[in-house]
């Protein structure tokens, strides 16, 4: 999605000169593999850092523009919402200490960034999910203010023909539909980059994809979403439904979601790849800037396969087949797109070096991996990955190993082998993968994340424990001490959060609901059996239509129970929004001499707010 100037494609002549050089590019790819024009060294890497911008309370914000505009730096571009921003880091000869160099690049930047966030009354954080994010946030009010999102969008939507669902269960459980691809823009990611020999693409993209499972297990950091507790790594489950173009998965010609792992190991060339996803996924885009690659080819130039890398933009693997031009050089990289941001830059870059290691030691014994593993069992690792993280028990070379001695005893030895094999700087090698054997050994990220939450929740609300949680982030993200050495943390020492308390902080919304037309007896026995003073009522479309209280008990005395709850509660109801100030909640309180306010959005109950809550 580098392309500015996209739109739908929509009309048949437009489609018809899209795929005309789509199918050209292809057998331009074909012809540059055949002649050999396809760059073979050196090998660079290269990085995509994603960021959240938040308020001062770590709260999404909605000015990106403005904060790039500060920036003002070439490196850095938008995201689809407008709480995210991207670096997109300089290509880098893999040799020597470049890891460092990428480290100390990343550093420069983002704290550039940070300075053009706070001249915004801003901040930026690096995680995979923001802590904070609530339902608000993925509107289309949120969208960032460009054509190419929109269009995305637009076309999405209109190939789905209906709305997204989303479901994942953890822990907890979320189960929403939605209307935009908004969700996407809950997923913040650290996407790597290797440039691979074209000789070797296919061989090399199996092994990233069998690897997969056991590195993303080390790394995740995306344990909570809109409050709940849910994968280790919840990233691939929403990234995978948000994007979804099938209305079901029995449609014929697209079984994969967009979003996809893959269902079997790669054959052929780089070019077959490239075909298989253009016959499973039918072209959503177009631009004006496409040009005849085989013409620039005949004419001795090298083509930028607009019309290929346009399609492939829209296909999200989790380890994505990418074709560049640099330096007027073709060449071909594998993007690694499943490790999320943060929570430190030294954990995301010793994340990197890890994958690369790992690519780069690939043992004898796994040469020609297809033949060797089964890749449902791959595809599967993966998942569990994300579901457990360091909990995961894979199924690799025919035996059932925990994710650590998987990591310790195998995966490290053969980074460690991979990074010495082209003589990466030693005091590089040991400095970030020391990271990953303490990680394994001790917490990452979502563990990590979790534990401090359910800390937190003992002694204040899930609203303000995440607001905690982001805040510590903040605070670490550039310090040298790397996520397995944060530990639990004491949120009020040395922690500042600029906090405005609006109702959200201190409402319930643990709450049990009963219908308006529930038997009386049973709603008071419910009452007395949990000790509850204040029953939120509702009807059969989920809207709030009363309160039953204690007081309403009292007031009826000894009189039949043989009634309905709706004749009996409190239909009057003074409700308030859970954006408004705390202080307001308080005064309304004490103004109607009650003692629980219901929190509603329209008509929809979010939670109560008790004079004890307060």
């Amino acid at each position: 999605m580098g392309y500015l100037d996209v739109k739908q494609l929509k009309n048949p002549k437009d489609k018809a000169l899209y795929i005309h050089h789509l199918v050209r590019d292809l057998e331009a790819l074909d012809i540059m593999l055949k002649n050999d024009l396809i760059e073979k060294e050196p090998i660079r890497i290269g990085a995509e850092q994603e960021f959240c911008v938040t308020t001062n309370q770590f709260f999404p914000n909605n000015n990106n523009i403005d904060v790039l505009e500060a920036i003002n730096d070439e490196h850095f571009t938008t995201e689809i919402g407008k709480y995210n921003l991207e670096i997109n880091s300089d290509p880098l000869v893999l040799k020597g200490n470049c890891f460092s160099i990428l480290q100390d690049q990343l550093n420069k930047l983002l704290k550039k960034a940070k300075e053009a966030a706070k001249k915004n009354d801003s901040k930026i954080v690096l995680t995979g999910i923001l802590p904070t994010l609530r339902l608000k946030h993925i509107s289309e009010n949120y969208m960032t203010d460009m054509p190419r999102y929109h269009v995305l969008n637009n076309a999405l939507k209109s190939t789905r023909r209906e709305c997204f669902n989303v479901h994942i269960k953890g822990v907890d459980e979320l189960n929403l539909i939605h209307d935009s691809v908004m969700l996407e823009a809950c997923n913040t990611s650290f996407q790597t980059h290797l440039q691979i020999h074209p000789d070797e693409f296919v061989e090399k993209y199996n092994w990233a994809q069998a690897i997969s499972g056991p590195v993303l297990s080390s790394c995740t950091n995306s344990p909570i979403l809109f409050g709940r507790e849910l994968w280790a790594e919840t990233r691939i489950a929403l990234f995978t439904q948000s994007i979804d173009t099938r209305a079901n998965s029995f449609i014929y010609n697209e079984k994969q979601s967009r979003v996809s792992f893959g269902s079997d190991w790669e054959s052929g060339t780089v070019t077959d790849i490239f075909r298989d996803h253009i016959s499973r996924f039918r072209s959503l885009l177009t631009s004006d800037e496409h040009d005849d690659s085989l013409d620039k080819l005949e004419r001795g130039e090298i083509p930028k396969l607009k019309a290929l890398q346009l399609h492939n933009g829209t296909v999200y693997k989790w380890n994505r087949v990418c074709y560049g031009v640099g330096g007027g050089k073709p060449h071909l990289r594998i993007e690694c797109r499943y490790i999320p941001s943060g929570p430190t830059l030294l954990d995301e870059i010793a994340n990197m070096v890890f994958w690369v290691g790992l690519m780069l030691g690939q043992p004898e014994k796994y040469k020609n991996i297809r033949t060797k593993m089964d890749f449902k069992d791959i595809k599967s690792n993966f998942f569990k990955a994300a579901r457990n993280g360091m909990e995961t028990q894979f199924n690799w070379d025919g035996k059932l190993i925990p994710a650590k001695d998987l990591i310790l005893n195998e995966f490290l030895p053969m980074a460690y082998n991979g990074l010495r094999s082209i003589e990466i700087d030693e005091g590089d090698i040991n400095k970030y993968l020391s990271i990953i054997e303490k990680r394994a050994r001790s917490n990452n990220g979502s563990q990590w994340m979790v534990e401090n939450f359910r800390n937190l929740q003992k002694n204040k609300t899930n609203f303000e424990a995440l607001q905690n949680i982001a805040a510590f982030m903040h605070k670490h993200q550039l310090e040298e001490a790397t996520v397995d050495q944060w530990g639990i943390f004491d949120p009020d020492e040395n922690l500042k959060i600029d906090i405005s308390r609006i109702v959200k902080h201190n409402m319930n919304t643990k709450m049990l609901l009963v219908d308006q037309n529930d038997s009386l007896e049973l709603v008071s026995n419910i009452m007395k059996w949990k000790k509850i003073h204040h029953l939120p009522v509702i009807n059969k479309k989920k809207q709030l239509t009363g309160l039953l209280t204690w007081t309403d008990l009292i007031k009826l005395g000894n009189k039949d129970l043989h009634l309905r709850v709706k004749d009996v509660m409190t239909k009057d109801l003074i409700t308030i929004s859970q954006e408004s100030p705390l202080n307001k909640a308080k005064a309304l309180m004490e103004k109607h001499s009650i003692n629980c306010l219901p929190v509603v959005r329209n008509k929809e109950l979010l939670g109560i707010l008790t004079s004890n809550d307060l």
